[in-house]
């Protein structure tokens, strides 16, 4: 297998670098009429859209992997990924409607949503649909796997995204993110279970103290972090809101990642043979003190404005190493 593009190069204008698979719906956020009468205002949202637009602000090649509504939901989402330079080379076209996220803000500023999501788009994608995609689905040497949130927990999307995670891993570089939404989980034990596989699965996992709370309850986060490692992930991303975050990886602890990753480069892991122990896989990140202070300055640019909407790059600007 190539070892994949070298930091820096350039990926060929039909690759992405990132291929970010899962949800992608629309927010109706809190607003006030003219007159002062609520009302909810669309945004576009969802985990991994979110990361897909972001990544696409910041100018990496990045392919989201969902099926988009051809309701106008749908087109709002369309147009929102093509005006941030995310590709639509991995968006399947769907009749049924988009999935929906009514926002409710807490008294701490930190929102809480109500998910209408039965028998919507990116929730119906099944492994047959991977076979309209470019090459049947396959991914290209040296693209990035990105998968997270309710996309983890919805089915059929769920079990779709599990076969593609344990095709994907050890080929290339996986991160995972659960955005948990403990809600929508109707069997916790199963979702603690199968939630387990994949942290062993992937190169990077980040998580919040919010998914930790729920994830493992009373145990401090330094000993999660040392488990998934232990598992098998390469590099474990902790996130505490407007405290700062920490890192973990094998061997040590640190206190716009994804376009860190890009620009260092994205080597795939050497390819396991079988009946040999399951080898350790480089998460290509660098330092992750400069990865975090990357990303914190991106999320905090981002904490700006509403909803999410990283910050563009320009050329002009220098790349952070």
């Amino acid at each position: 297998m190539s070892a994949g593009p070298e930091p820096g190069d350039q990926e060929p204008a039909d690759q992405p670098a990132v291929v970010v698979a899962g949800d992608a719906l629309v927010e109706l956020t809190p607003a006030r009429m003219a007159e002062g009468a609520a009302a909810f205002q669309p945004r576009r949202g969802g985990s991994c859209l979110n990361v897909a637009a972001g990544l696409g602000r910041l100018r990496v090649p990045t392919a989201l992997l969902a099926r988009l509504s051809d309701d106008h939901f749908g087109d709002l989402l369309r147009a929102h990924l093509a005006a941030f330079g995310t590709r639509l080379t991995h968006a399947l076209p769907a009749s049924d409607p988009t999935t929906l996220a009514a926002v409710q803000l807490r008294e701490d500023g930190s929102a809480a949503s109500s998910f209408y999501a039965n028998g919507t788009a990116d929730r119906g994608l099944c492994s047959v649909h991977l076979a309209a995609l470019p090459d049947g689905g396959a991914l290209s040497a040296g693209t990035a796997l990105h998968l997270g949130s309710l996309g983890l927990l919805l089915e059929p999307l769920g079990s779709t995204l599990d076969g593609l995670i344990r095709r994907e891993a050890g080929r290339r570089l996986v991160s995972l993110d659960p955005n948990v939404r403990p809600g929508l989980i109707p069997d916790r034990a199963a979702y603690l279970r199968r939630f387990a596989e994949w942290v062993a699965l992937a190169d990077v996992v980040r998580a919040s103290g919010e998914d930790l709370a729920w994830l493992r309850p009373h145990e401090p986060y330094e000993a999660v972090a040392e488990r998934w490692i232990a598992s098998g992930a390469g590099l474990v991303l902790i996130t505490f809101g407007s405290r700062a975050p920490r890192s973990g990886g094998r061997g040590r602890r640190h206190g716009g990642s994804g376009r860190r990753l890009h620009r260092r480069g994205t080597r795939p892991p050497a390819p396991r043979r079988p009946a040999q122990p399951r080898r350790r896989r480089r998460s290509g990140a660098g330092d992750p003190t400069r990865l975090l202070s990357y990303a914190v300055e991106i999320a905090a640019d981002t904490c700006t404005r509403a909803g999410a909407q990283p910050p563009y790059h320009h050329d002009d600007e220098p790349i952070p190493v």
